[in-house]
């Protein structure tokens, strides 16, 4: 709502007198807001955002244009853009009923236009983006992404703003070695634990590794990250069913790391790793 003020002048025989200040006020005919469906974010993701455009108005506003910058931000002497809209996904309605889809042009912003707003009625914007390459990973870091509505002689912008998700993301990779081995021999089965999260997985995230050795290995030794682990407070092992597992809070991995690329600004990560193995003889 716009606030403006007048006064006038009186001139006469060399003189000015002025008036009294008058104030009034501008009600905007359209107003918007724009919310995401979730509050956090981590890579790949995709989050879907909602803008609802109002019309105060008694007449139509037609031709109405919204631009979503998607989450654009300075890097270098150019811009760099966190979020991919995911193409097909938008879905557009007026007071509640679906719409023909509009006209969409998805990059390097998501425009869409030729919208029409009711009287006293609303126009709604539902669509998906994913995040990308370029999204902030570290601790804190967030994506706020503008939109700006053209229409009825007016332009305004709206905002939402998403955080990174700050805990751990783990993946866990198993090898054997060697792959081909003589009845009675020895193999070591190795897991890797990455954490492509952006804080450590702690003992009190309670990481279990567990496994059925098929075939069932005899004189274990198990070592994590260089040290090896104590049957009953490390692992605990059936050599009858083969059954093996860590014991709580004994697995930890430390977060990863992010560096942005200088020339790309794409965002790189180098995931924290633990290193468990296992050897025996079958």
């Amino acid at each position: 709502m716009a606030t403006f003020t007048n006064q006038a002048t009186l001139s006469y025989r060399g003189g000015v007198v002025s008036s009294n200040v008058v104030t009034g006020q501008i009600i905007e005919v359209l107003s918007a807001t724009k919310n995401a469906l979730v509050d956090t974010y981590g890579v790949g993701d995709t989050v879907t955002y909602v803008i609802s455009i109002q019309n105060a108005g008694n007449t139509a506003v037609t031709g109405v244009s919204v631009t979503d910058d998607l989450g654009a931000y300075t890097f270098g002497t150019g811009t760099r853009v966190p979020l991919t809209y995911v193409d097909g996904s938008l879905a557009y309605y007026i007071n509640g009923t679906l719409q023909p889809t509009p006209t969409v042009v998805g990059a390097p912003a998501l425009t869409v236009s030729d919208l029409t707003v009711p009287a006293n009625g609303n126009a709604i914007l539902i669509y998906e983006a994913t995040v990308n390459e370029f999204a902030p990973l570290a601790v804190d870091g967030s994506i706020t992404n503008t939109a700006t509505v053209v229409g009825g002689g007016e332009s305004f912008e709206t905002s939402e703003t998403i955080t990174v998700e700050n805990a751990p993301n783990l993946a866990i990779d198993k090898a054997l070695s060697p792959s081909t081995v003589t009845e009675n021999g020895q193999i070591t089965y190795t897991f890797t634990i990455r954490n492509f999260g952006n804080t450590d997985a702690v003992a009190t995230d309670d990481l279990v590794v567990r496994d059925n050795f098929d075939p069932i290995l005899n004189n274990i030794t198990v070592i994590y990250n260089g040290t090896a682990l104590a049957e009953g407070t490390g692992y605990t092992y059936n050599e009858a069913t083969g059954e093996f597992a860590t014991v709580p809070s004994v697995i930890t991995v430390p977060a990863a790391t992010y560096t942005q690329d200088p020339v790309t600004g794409e965002v790189l990560v180098s995931p924290g790793v633990s290193v468990l193995t296992v050897t025996g003889t079958i």
